[in-house]
């Protein structure tokens, strides 16, 4: 193994562990909900703003997190999101009233969002040819199943009840793989910058007019449910969220008109495929993210399953993704690209045969678990090819607008999946029928806008000018 394969292997396994942290954070947290608040005695609350708190600030700050990395350096910003997400997680875990707990949850939402848009970022920037689709399918595996993990994980360290610090080693944990990642990334990140950083000052009108779009759409999403609000506010919270998002997207465009640094280069959605691929992309999270919730409930509130047991039975899901994402990059052109059309079908007709069907009166593990494999393979087919054409056809000069829309797009559609399928769900709970053909109908329409973004561009005369940039990055 060459000195630069060697390097290239350390600083891929820095931002997939880095990238896998964040991700696991939310489901270990949830499985350890119960036993916070049994613990630190605060209101009913005190859960809901243990998940939520992280959610909101790394849904609000993502992208200024990825614009900062592109103006300070990807690899600067990520050692030092590293750092605070550490130093969160510590005071997590040693957190003695609900309200410094809460508060320590929103400091590591805020510093995963500075610290997870690099990950894309930095694989776009140092991986070309077939060395970056594979570090792609890598990413996708840990981006998509760390929900899943996070529950496996979570389960295991509350029950468990190290050192009987109950919840507390479900934040602990990270505090040692955080700082020897930290470690191992001064060197594996050392070096002049791939892209040479961006020095005009931060967008601050931007950054305001993108945190007030966001707060509106993921709010009531987030707190609605639990809180009793009425439906229509979610359906109000939408609307203006889309409007807001939509009065971001032509102050940015007007901004880079006048030649100023966007916080977000929503120029790269007009290039061939990619609106179409980023919808697809985060349909298929979103369907998943509803689907996983579903089948937990599912599980757990009517089969008896502890969280332990009802992440385990995920299992077969994560290595049918691994399986097929490992897979995916060695298979011929031809076939790769159909994956992206044929994956959500499959995936589909899994959720349909597993809600409607298998779970409804027990879990048989063979033929369940069978299913698991095959849909988490399927996803794998949806998603990984997908981000990897688009990783091909985005500058690199544009990864931060990229990376900063494939996290903020898959986060929005994995809470409006939660909101939207886990919704029918708990207000039709003897009917398992209509969540999952919800979630059937919505994969359908992301194979078509797969489908879409797989199409051959038309030839135009500044066609050169998008795949130029990608193909000098491969070489």
């Amino acid at each position: 193994m060459t000195h630069s394969t060697r390097r290239n292997t350390a600083l891929l396994t820095v931002l997939l562990a880095g990238q896998a942290m964040a991700s696991m954070d939310t489901s270990i947290a949830a499985v350890a909900a119960p036993a916070i608040r049994a613990d630190l005695a605060g209101p009913p609350a005190v859960q809901q703003l243990v998940l939520a708190g992280y959610t909101l600030t790394f849904a609000v700050l993502v992208v200024t997190g990825a614009r900062l990395g592109a103006r300070h350096g990807y690899a600067r910003v990520f050692r030092l999101g590293l750092a605070g997400f550490t130093l969160a997680s510590l005071a997590c875990g040693l957190a003695t009233g609900p309200v410094a707990l809460v508060l320590a949850r929103a400091v590591q939402g805020a510093t995963g969002a500075l610290m997870v848009p690099q990950v894309l970022s930095l694989i776009q920037a140092h991986f070309g040819g077939a060395a970056r689709n594979r570090a792609i399918g890598a990413y996708s595996m840990v981006l998509a199943l760390g929900v899943a993990a996070g529950q496996v994980a979570g389960g295991l360290l509350v029950t468990l009840d190290l050192g009987g610090l109950s919840w507390r080693t479900a934040f602990l944990v990270n505090v040692p793989v955080g700082l020897v990642l930290w470690f191992v990334a001064r060197r594996a990140l050392a070096g002049p910058p791939a892209v040479p950083p961006s020095r005009e000052g931060l967008d601050t009108p931007g950054v305001l007019l993108l945190s007030a779009a966001m707060l509106t759409l993921v709010v009531p999403l987030v707190f609605g449910r639990d809180l009793g609000w009425p439906g229509w506010t979610q359906v109000a919270a939408v609307a203006a969220g889309a409007v807001g998002l939509r009065l971001f997207g032509g102050y940015e465009a007007g901004r880079a008109r006048r030649g100023r640094d966007p916080l977000l280069d929503v120029a790269v959605l007009r290039l061939p495929g990619v609106a179409a691929g980023l919808a697809a992309c985060c349909v298929v999270m979103g369907c998943y993210a509803g689907f996983l919730f579903v089948l937990t409930l599912r599980l757990q509130d009517g089969l008896g399953f502890t969280p332990l047991a009802a992440g385990l039975a995920f299992l077969p899901y994560a290595s049918g993704f691994a399986l097929c994402g490992l897979a995916v990059p060695r298979l011929p052109e031809r076939i790769r690209g159909a994956l992206p059309v044929v994956g959500p079908l499959l995936l589909a007709a899994v959720v349909v045969t597993v809600l409607a069907g298998v779970s409804r009166q027990g879990w048989p593990w063979p033929a369940g678990s069978a299913l698991l494999l095959i849909g988490g393979a399927a996803h794998a087919a949806s998603f990984s090819p997908l981000v990897g054409r688009l990783t091909g056809i985005v500058p690199v000069a544009s990864a931060a607008a990229l990376s900063a829309l494939v996290s903020t797009g898959t986060l929005l559609a994995a809470v409006l999946g939660v909101t939207v399928i886990g919704g029918l769900h708990l207000a039709l709970p003897d009917r398992p029928q209509a969540p999952a053909a919800l979630t059937a109908a919505l994969l359908v329409a992301g194979a078509l806008a797969a489908h879409r973004a797989l199409r051959p561009a038309p030839a135009r005369a500044d066609r050169d000018v998008v795949a130029r940039p990608a193909e000098v990055a491969e070489r």
